[in-house]
This record gives C-alpha cells, structure tokens and sequence, in this order.
C-alpha cells in the first residue's frame, strides 16, 4: 500500500492519526517566535558590548528585577482572563512593545541607555513568549502525545534560529534594527493566529478530547492568586528539584555567555563584526539542533526516557568544561557554547517541557512560569556576580571551568534523577483533574 505524502510525513515525526495539522501549527508557532527572536538577538548581543562587558552583570541584574515585578502582574492576569485568551493578552502587548522599539531605533540610533534597556527588554522577552508558547504545548497535547511531538514541535524554534540570524545579517544594513523590530512585530502576531488553531484542535483531538485522561476547562482562568506559582513550587520537592535544574542550567550558560562576551569584544571590536559572529553562532546551533530534533530527541525520549534527554548535555558539558580548562581558547570555548546550546535545544527543553505535561494547568502555567522566568533569571543574576567575584581571583579561564564541570555534573544527576522521576509517574504534583469534572 502507497502512503500519501501527509501519513508519510506523520509517520516520520511519530504523528498518530489526526495529529499531524496540530504538530504542523506547533512547529509554525515556533517558527515565528524564534524567527523572531534571532533576527535580534544579534542585536541585543552588539548592544550588549556597546553598554560593557564589565557591565553585564549589571544588566542580567536589572533583568531579574524586572521579572521580579513582572511575573506577578502577568499572574494576576491569567487569574482573571479565561486560560483560552491569556495568550492573546500576553503577545498582544508584546507586539505594542516591538512597535514602540522600532520607533526608538529609528529615532534615537545608538544611544547607550535604549541598548541597555533594549538589552533588558529582550531578556525579559523571550523568557516569556517562549515559556507561554510551552504551557500552550503542554495545555494541547497530553503526555504521551507530548513524548512523540515535543521533539518536532521544537524543531520549529531550529528552524526559526536559522532563519533570523540569516534574516537579521542579510537585512539589517538596508532596514536596520528598526525594520527588523517591525518585522518581529508581524511574525509575533503570526503566532498569535496559530495559538487559536491549536486551543481549537485541542478540544477535537488534544488534550481536551472525549476521554482524554488529564485536562482541564480552558474556558476559565487559571486558579489561584498572583504569588500562587512561587507557592506551588515551595510545596511540590518535584518543582524544586525543576528550579534546582534550571538554577545550574542557568549557571553553566551565564559562565560560558560571559566568556563568549569577553573573547568577542576583544577579537571583533567593529559592531558589524561582532553581529555577525554571533548570527553565525546561531546558525550553526540551530542547524545542529534542527537536525538532532528531527532524526533524534523524541526517539530518545520514547525508548530511553526522559532522564537520558535531560542528563547527556550535562554531563558532555563537564567534560567540555575540562578540556575549556586545559586549552583556554576561543575555538574550544565557541565549540562548547555550540555543544551546550544545541544540546539545550534539542534535549534539555524538550526533556524539561515533558515534566510539565501530566500537571494542573496551574503548574503548567503559574509555576512554570514562575520557574522559567524568575528562577531562570535569578540564576543568571547571581552566577554573573559569581563570575565576576571568580574573575576578581585572577585565575583566568581555568577556574571558571572547573567550577562549571562541576555545576554541569551536579546538573547531570539531578536530570537524570528528575528524568526518572516523570518516566515513573512520580510528579508529587498536582494532576490535572478530568475535565468532565471541571466543566461548567
């Protein structure tokens, strides 16, 4: 029997039937986020430098501060908006934000203060359109759909990383950050229309199916209050143990982010240079990434288990921490940035999305919000001052590393252990209860 092009392409992502148009708006979502996101990442990487290396830790500081203020305003609204049209709220005002940049850029040029507060900005940014998008995942899909589909899904974000820093080199010396803003706006509100798709879809052959085994009604906000999510993660040693993962991911990433700075504004003084250093950064993590997402990661994931997604960058990372510490060189530290990043992409995010997928909708969104912004950022902000308190000691690179192959170690085994723990059922959590039991 001849298969059509479409149950050809469902069966190569592990698509049941009815699935693959759901996966296929996933992926777009991602796409448009990332797409995005990367055609100004170089941007924020450049603006970065111009504000100072030395000053970084100032500004992953005021990063978290702003989430600080952030994160409970963003609960408060998924408490009184209906589940269904928080999102439309959340990029909503996004878009108003990436307008309102581009008429800076076009206005202001290269002032120190709108770099340092579109640094900031972005930060915050993506932390958060990128953590909405997965609650949306884990909402739609349920646990085993997530287990076959997440890798795919993610796969989009790949795509999109390649194409906006290839969008961002070929195009920022015509329109210029301010066309790129712009740009970002439209693909923002692309994503936006595929949220509806998805939330749709997800009543027919989602999550929120006839006989579905966990869901809830999308059609009510999210319980509790504003503090809720920091509350649920102080009670649940499951959530912890996420914060803990995220604290040493965010350790490991901010001590070799740090060095790439470093090492760049040394090597590329000239703006452009270093815009596109970085945009080749990002295309080469996101062609790794796209390629182990697609051929790899949800395989892993159904034969291996959730710990081994969430364990095996952790621990190449130690050993590239030591071979960083050994031979302190750029190429090594940009073949490890490279490794961390796509590993991240690929395995780690997927892995840490599935341990939301069997949760109430107030894990998936009030507490993993809590995590992937605050805790994130709260980890980046005091690894920066960790760094630059190690750099005070004049050791060099060498120290940095042993101290990273440490935290990635500690950061392995605490993946393998929560990995096990969301393979077993073992969440501790609150389940997300029958949705015949919620509906109103």
């Amino acid at each position: 029997m001849t298969l059509s092009l479409p149950q050809r392409l469902a069966r190569a992502i592990n698509a049941q039937p009815g699935e693959l148009a759901a996966a296929l708006a996933g992926f777009a979502l991602f796409f448009c986020l990332f797409s995005g996101y990367f055609m100004l990442r170089p941007i924020r990487e450049s603006m970065g430098i111009q504000a100072g290396v030395e000053n970084l830790q100032w500004l992953f500081t005021a990063t978290f501060v702003v989430m600080l203020l952030a994160v409970p305003l963003f609960a408060w609204l998924n408490s009184r908006v209906p589940r269904i049209h928080f999102i439309d709220w959340v990029y909503g005002f996004f878009c108003f934000n990436l307008l309102g940049f581009a008429l800076a850029f076009s206005l202001m040029g290269e002032s120190l203060w709108l770099a340092r507060v579109f640094y900031v900005w972005i930060s915050v940014y993506n932390l958060f359109v990128v953590s909405v998008a997965w609650s949306l995942m884990a909402d739609v899909f349920d646990s085993p759909q997530a287990k076959r589909l997440f890798a795919f899904i993610a796969a989009g974000a790949s795509v999109g990383g390649l194409s906006g820093p290839a969008l961002s080199a070929l195009l920022v010396g015509s329109i210029g950050a301010s066309g790129l803003a712009l740009l970002a706006a439209v693909l923002l509100a692309g994503a936006l229309a595929l949220k509806h798709y998805l939330m749709a879809w997800r009543e027919r052959a989602g999550a929120g199916r006839p006989g579905a085994s966990q869901t809830e009604n999308p059609r009510r906000p999210v319980a509790g209050n504003p503090f809720s999510g920091m509350t649920r993660v102080l009670t649940s040693s499951y959530l912890l143990g996420v914060c803990a993962f995220v604290i040493l991911l965010a350790t490991v990433t901010t001590f070799l982010y740090f060095e790439q700075a470093r090492l760049v504004a040394e090597l590329f003084p000239d703006r452009d240079e270093q815009v596109r250093v970085f945009g080749l950064i990002d295309f080469v993590v996101q062609a790794g990434a796209l390629l182990a997402q697609l051929f790899i990661t949800s395989r892993i994931a159904q034969r291996l288990g959730v710990r081994t997604l969430l364990a095996a960058v952790p621990m190449l990372m130690c050993v590239g921490f030591l071979t960083l510490a050994l031979a302190p060189t750029f190429a090594v530290l940009a073949g490890l940035m490279i490794v961390r990043r796509i590993g991240e992409y690929a395995f780690v995010r997927p892995g840490r999305e599935m341990l939301f997928a069997p949760l109430d909708a107030e894990s998936k969104y009030k507490a993993k919000n809590f995590i992937d912004t605050v805790v994130y950022r709260g980890g980046d902000a005091l690894s920066g001052w960790a760094k630059s308190l190690i750099d005070l000691l004049g050791y060099g690179v060498a120290l940095i590393a042993v101290i990273g192959a440490v935290c990635a170690a500690l950061w392995g085994l605490l993946g393998w252990y929560l990995g096990g723990r969301a393979d077993r059922g073992e969440t501790d959590g609150p389940v997300a209860e029958p949705e015949a039991a919620v509906r109103r």
